[in-house]
């Protein structure tokens, strides 16, 4: 059994997390002295799960949406869950580990490797190589965290331990790593790693749906897995019928560079308070705009703010769309290839710096309106044509994943109370109960240190009530007319 280094974990440590209240509460908050919690997790050795059942030794390409340049990489998910006395003595990570093999006899592409042909082409090699499996326990209580548990994690990279050699590009490496780690309370933390040109989110919902559904005694899933990647595959001969800025590409200047040497994360939750703040904010002619479109408008030009880019930098959002409701003729029920674009928002700095939140609003809505079926195919078509490339330089993504069932992925042991990603650079927005039984929207937002604090301060002036939202400081007018 392998022992980690002890991680320190700090409670209500203000660095790490963000709940926006009122100034006068949120001084209080900053002003409490952190109490350090430190834990050991104790892993055992990794293990390769393969299919129960022998399967299909097959070669199977992944469709051209699949194989887009900006989802070749390795997303993580955390769900969190606490312990049931119901459960009894059950070993969470013996139910899972032996639900895994048999869900792997029907997803059995995911135990396989990807390989790269001509024009980059990836294909499946179903060669039932197997999932990286891991069992831990960790010496603490949910209890003991102290604090409403969302991204970041401090203690992720033990949560979900990157096995050396594993993570090594996406060519001839596991496509899935899964992490069980038990905790003292009879509580447990599952953390994935998975491909993500395997699969979006919502076909990674039924790969889950029905993991816990064979943990919980079904011999089949109640949706059968359909591969079909050839559904949306470039046509031919391709043709691109839109712009799509979103892979532009974009000449890298000095002042377009992050540093990435001192990057806070935070999380920032918005509820029906700060929802309804922002909505006093929309202009009459967008008043029927979603949450997620006012909530994404309000980060966006806050964290350009915070950035103090070059008042003419094209600044864009990258809004990640499910398109499966825009098909004429839908996808085979049980299809959970990537079905997803990202359509570009683009705006001058400067206008989104200066403009009421209406601006930022607008291009948001403009980006969604433009998916469908045919924007799909023209992204299909596009990597065909252009190599696969990846998306342009400098954009910020947001994807909303609060309208998903996450939380209700169900092992035997109950809802998670918390489930979603833990990707930094990007904005998974996800969803959070509170203990007043209210939907919370948890956005993550990672920034070098010095526009942290100038973002925290332009949402908390834009949140503020109306009698005080045009008391604007001094600082926050410097900041604009540097732009």
């Amino acid at each position: 059994m392998n022992v980690s280094y002890i991680t320190p974990l700090y409670i209500n440590q203000p660095v790490n997390k963000f709940i926006y209240q009122p100034k006068a509460k949120r001084a209080n908050m900053a002003q409490q002295t952190p109490t350090p919690l430190t834990f050991t997790v104790r892993r055992h050795p990794t293990e390769l799960i393969v299919p129960a059942k022998p399967t299909p030794r097959e070669l199977k390409p992944l469709s051209d949406i699949d194989d887009q340049g900006g989802l070749r990489f390795n997303i993580k998910l955390f769900h969190i869950y606490p312990g049931n006395p119901k459960m009894g003595d059950k070993n969470p990570a013996s139910v899972i580990r032996e639900a895994l093999a048999k869900t792997l006899v029907f997803y059995y592409p995911f135990a396989g490797r990807l390989k790269e042909g001509p024009g980059k082409k990836l294909t499946v090699d179903c060669s039932a190589q197997g999932v990286l499996f891991i069992e831990a326990e960790a010496d603490v209580t949910l209890k003991q965290f102290g604090v409403t548990l969302q991204p970041p994690f401090p203690c992720s990279e033990e949560l979900l331990y990157d096995v050396p050699g594993s993570n090594i590009g996406i060519v001839d490496s596991p496509l899935l790593l899964m992490q069980v780690t038990r905790l003292l309370c009879g509580g447990f933390i599952v953390a994935i790693r998975l491909n993500h040109s395997m699969c979006d989110v919502h076909g990674y919902i039924q790969f889950m749906t029905a993991l816990t559904e064979m943990a919980q005694g079904a011999s089949t899933p109640s949706t059968l897995p359909i591969w079909e990647r050839e559904l949306l595959c470039a046509r031919d001969p391709p043709r691109v019928t839109y712009p799509h800025r979103e892979f532009d590409e974009v000449p890298v200047t000095d002042d377009m560079i992050i540093p990435l040497d001192d990057m806070v994360h935070r999380s920032f939750f918005f509820g029906p308070t700060e929802i309804s703040a922002l909505h006093r904010l929309v202009p009459t002619h967008l008043k029927r705009c979603t949450t997620f479109d006012v909530v994404t408008a309000c980060i966006w030009r806050c964290r350009t703010i915070a950035l103090q880019p070059n008042p003419e930098e094209d600044m864009r959002l990258l809004v990640i769309v499910n398109t499966r409701s825009k098909f004429k003729t839908p996808l085979p029920v049980g299809y959970y290839g990537n079905v997803i674009c990202s359509p570009a928002a683009v705006s001058k700095a400067r206008d989104l710096c200066n403009k009421p939140l209406g601006h930022a609003l607008e291009l948001v809505r403009k980006a969604k309106s433009q998916v469908s079926e045919e924007y799909l195919r023209s992204v299909a078509d596009l990597m065909a044509i252009r190599g696969r490339p990846t998306w342009a330089f400098g954009r910020y993504i947001v994807s909303d994943l609060t309208r998903t069932s996450l939380l209700e992925l169900d092992f035997g042991w109950g809802k998670a109370v918390y489930a979603g990603t833990n990707n930094p650079r990007a904005g998974f927005y996800t969803r959070y109960i509170n203990h007043k039984g209210e939907s919370i929207i948890v956005v993550p937002v990672q920034l070098p240190r010095y526009a942290m604090k100038r973002f925290a301060e332009e949402l908390d002036r834009m949140l503020a009530p109306d009698d005080k939202r045009d008391l604007v400081n001094q600082e926050h007018l410097a900041t604009l007319s540097r732009l």
